[in-house]
């Protein structure tokens, strides 16, 4: 190994930087390697193959603009050589990069790389204020020093609401008391954390924020990290809380949850009350909860959760739908049909006729006619203040007449009592979200929501609770990603992004739901 470069190398290094500085995303796909091994991994993941690399590159925006102070080469042969670098960002602090150059017909290319950036005092596009912790709990109960990323939906004393808009927070007051799922947290001895970023209004699904930008997915780099707890959920994701306190109206609990690997609830509609709450649509608006584990998650329920009603004797009986697996993607119905086989689940017919394009325009019209009657009148006078795509969204709301929403919630009912049918005592087994976490394409967000809310709009029509798991990694179970015998992942194998197995019960069956997904995840 020599420490001189190779001819060539170090002006294809100058022209890295330069290509960074410009953000000339040409350039700087000429000068990584084609192909689907070339790697790039830094904080929040590792990202594998030129055209994954690429897309990651044209979503950010450009890098923060940095100098090289130090630059250090080993040359491992004639067309190979490592080059360590120190970084000096330009708003402070130092950050570090490898490379792992290579010599091909076209000359240099980065073949691997592992970029180390100077850690912020606090990622603001999770938390919009952050504590150490920023309200101390009880000093003893069940959830003793557990923190919490609260959704910027729900009063926190001393601080103002903002719902994922800063013209909203600035015109909120400081709120006097906790809502009701913060007070009923911090009295079991959990900590609040800080306040977590939301989709504006809670009116997405995709994580996206046009302000305060989109949270990381440590679990899929470079892919959405679902809305609109999504701040709550990359916290909990990050290490960074025990516990993301959301709410989920047409799945944005279970979305991120799956979306990001995690553990999450929906609870029956009224099960936990919403007082203090900033609403979205309040008869389908639910509180739930994001955790790392099934354990915990419980935990949480034991705290926020009524007694259920008295149980079927035994264990419940679970079920998949065909029909309904084909409303996901190959892979991801592929996947959740082999954790219900290993599950035991039996397959019914019961869903068939069931249409849910039809049952997820019903959601749609009732949500947006109950979304304009909250927040209407204010977003007719701030013009301009909400990010496309949520503007949009109450573009449409708005056109939806009295008799429009009327005639919704008299549908919704008559689906409502069909789904407390068809459900009965069994747990239903099905896709969390359509597909695996969407790049931020803003053509292709729509198509997925959409797809997902056929999904999701099960549980939101009938105010049932729902639980997402993420798929087990057990190397025993064939959903898994490849392992040897010892249990070590195949090297050069990319793992999938995560997909969400959801659990849905009659309403009342939370905390039933919730032994279920201890039993279901032991061991994983």
């Amino acid at each position: 190994m020599r420490t001189d470069p190779p001819p060539g190398l170090l002006a294809a290094l100058r022209a890295y930087e330069t290509a960074l500085a410009a953000d000339d995303l040409d350039a700087l796909d000429r000068l990584f390697a084609p192909g689907p091994d070339t790697l790039r991994g830094d904080a929040t993941g590792l990202l594998v193959g030129h055209d994954e690399i690429a897309a990651f590159r044209g979503a950010r925006g450009g890098a923060p603009a940095r100098r090289l102070v130090e630059v250090h080469v080993r040359t491992l042969d004639d067309d190979h050589a490592l080059v360590l670098a120190v970084t000096e960002p330009l708003g402070g602090g130092r950050g570090q990069q490898t490379q792992l150059w290579e010599r091909g017909a076209a000359g240099w290319v980065v073949a691997a790389a592992h970029v180390h950036a100077p850690a912020p005092a606090f990622d603001a596009r999770v938390w919009r204020v952050l504590g150490g912790p920023l309200v101390v709990g009880a000093t003893a109960g069940s959830l003793a020093r557990r923190t919490v990323a609260v959704k910027d939906m729900f009063a926190v004393a001393g601080q103002r609401v903002g719902a994922g808009n800063p013209t909203w927070l600035a015109g909120a007051s400081v709120e006097t008391r906790h809502a009701a799922a913060v007070d009923r947290l911090l009295a079991a001895g959990a900590d609040v954390r800080g306040v977590a970023r939301t989709d504006e209004l809670a009116y997405s699904l995709a994580g996206t924020n046009a302000h305060s930008g989109t949270a990381p997915n440590p679990r899929a780099p470079g892919r959405v990290p679902g809305g609109s707890s999504s701040g709550s959920a990359a916290a909990v994701a990050l290490g960074q809380a025990d516990v993301g306190l959301g709410t989920d109206t047409g799945g944005s609990v279970r979305v991120p949850a799956s979306y990001q690997g995690l553990h999450g609830i929906r609870t029956t509609h009224g099960a936990v009350a919403t007082t203090g709450l900033v609403p979205l649509a309040p008869t389908f608006d639910t509180v739930g909860w994001l955790t790392r584990d099934a354990d915990l998650l419980a935990a949480v329920g034991d705290v926020l959760l009524p007694p259920d009603p008295a149980q079927p004797a035994g264990s419940p009986r679970l079920v998949v739908s065909r029909a309904l697996l084909a409303h996901a993607d190959a892979d991801v119905a592929a996947r959740v049909a082999a954790f219900a086989e290993h599950a035991g689940a039996t397959s019914t017919d019961r869903w068939d006729d069931v249409d849910l394009a039809d049952w997820a325009e019903v959601f749609r019209v009732r949500q947006g006619w109950e979304a304009w009657r909250a927040h209407g009148a204010w977003v007719r006078a701030h013009p301009g203040a909400l990010g496309a795509d949520v503007a949009g969204r109450f573009a449409a709301a708005a056109g939806i007449d009295d008799d429009a929403g009327a005639a919704a919630a008299v549908r919704r009912e008559s689906i409502r009592d069909r789904l407390v049918e068809l459900v009965g005592d069994d747990v239903l087994v099905l896709p969390a979200t359509s597909s695996v976490a969407p790049r931020p394409d803003p053509r292709a967000l729509d198509a997925v929501r959409t797809a997902t809310l056929r999904l999701t709009c099960i549980a939101g029509l009938g105010g049932l609770p729902a639980v997402t798991l993420p798929m087990p990694l057990d190397p025993r179970r064939p959903d898994g990603p490849p392992h040897d015998p010892a249990g070590f992942p195949a090297v050069g194998t990319r793992a999938a992004p995560p997909v969400g197995v959801c659990l849905v019960a009659a309403p009342g069956r939370d905390r039933a739901l919730l032994t279920l997904a201890r039993h279901l995840t032991a061991g994983a």
